[in-house]
């Protein structure tokens, strides 16, 4: 017993341990802590700040079917990856319906984690401009619905907390992302972690980006693979032509294979494509990162 402890301590504790040895900081941000409305409410954001930090942040929001998250696979080396390149890196530990949370906590904590990095810009060495957010999977989901939302579906008011800065994100990127609740092609076990087992029509449009894309939206890089055997490929292929019809700022990334979780590991997807690459491109060209 002692040994499988020690164990799960390594593994949690093994990020900040590298992390620190590169020279960056880090921080434990309880995004709810102090808010009387969320008493109890214990939900983690681990920001890591490169020691020449450019002033663009990245939320990131690992994927798992809105059940789980894949915080090692895909939260972690996004944030190595992020860091590298010179920006703040946060990692949300989101609310899942494995721990009986559905809609609308993953809004909530989406929300609040843009706020805090936004309010608290200058400890985190972030620019408030520059807030942006990257997610997998479900979590892709979440950030394109974030992208969607802006300051009109504003879940903060709802629990009493007024926001004088803005929960539109800069940039956003969904990667082999959850995008319909339809019957056709949503994700079932998404869609059932998120709204419950018996949604209306209504609550499934509602939740259906490929619905909602508006030119007001940020700056978008969606990336996906047409093998992708657990989102179908055709949800990021509903959510461009949607990008596409209202004149979004937006780049399509699609890939023939590479399938769903590579996150952004050296595997033999990334050895391929190197698909991190575009999304630099991406984001030098909008000003969030320098060649």
């Amino acid at each position: 017993m002692k040994f499988l402890l020690s164990f799960f301590t390594f593994l949690f504790l093994f990020p900040f341990y590298s992390f620190a040895k590169e020279g960056k900081s880090k921080y434990d941000v309880y995004i709810w802590k102090g808010v009387e409305s969320m008493k109890g409410e214990r939900v983690l954001m681990q920001v890591f700040v490169p020691e020449n930090a450019n002033g663009t942040c990245a939320i990131i929001c690992p994927g798992g079917s809105y059940h789980h998250l894949g915080v090692f696979t895909e939260g972690y080396t996004s944030a190595r990856w992020f860091n590298e390149q010179g920006a703040t890196a946060c990692v949300l530990w989101y609310r899942v319906a494995k721990n009986n949370y559905h809609y609308p906590s993953q809004m909530q904590d989406i929300q609040r984690a843009i706020q805090i990095m936004r309010t608290d810009a200058k400890k985190y060495k972030v620019n408030p401009e520059k807030v942006g957010l990257v997610g997998y999977s479900a979590g892709g989901h979440l950030v394109a619905w974030a992208a969607e939302a802006g300051d009109e579906w504003n879940e903060l008011e709802k629990i009493g907390i007024k926001s004088s800065v803005s929960l539109r994100p800069d940039f956003s990127v969904p990667v082999y992302p959850v995008v319909s609740m339809q019957d056709d092609i949503g994700h079932k076990w998404s869609r059932k972690s998120l709204l419950g087992k018996k949604p209306n029509q209504e609550e499934k449009d509602r939740f259906s980006l490929e619905l909602h894309a508006s030119s007001a939206m940020p700056p978008i890089y969606l990336v996906a693979c047409e093998d992708d055997p657990v989102v179908l490929f055709e949800n990021s292929k509903r959510f461009s032509q949607a990008l596409e019809e209202a004149k979004c700022d937006f780049v399509f990334a699609s890939y023939p294979w590479g399938g769903h979780g590579f996150g952004m590991k050296n595997g033999a997807f990334m050895k391929t494509f190197k698909w991190n690459q575009g999304l630099k491109e991406f984001l030098c060209s909008h000003g969030f990162l320098s060649y």
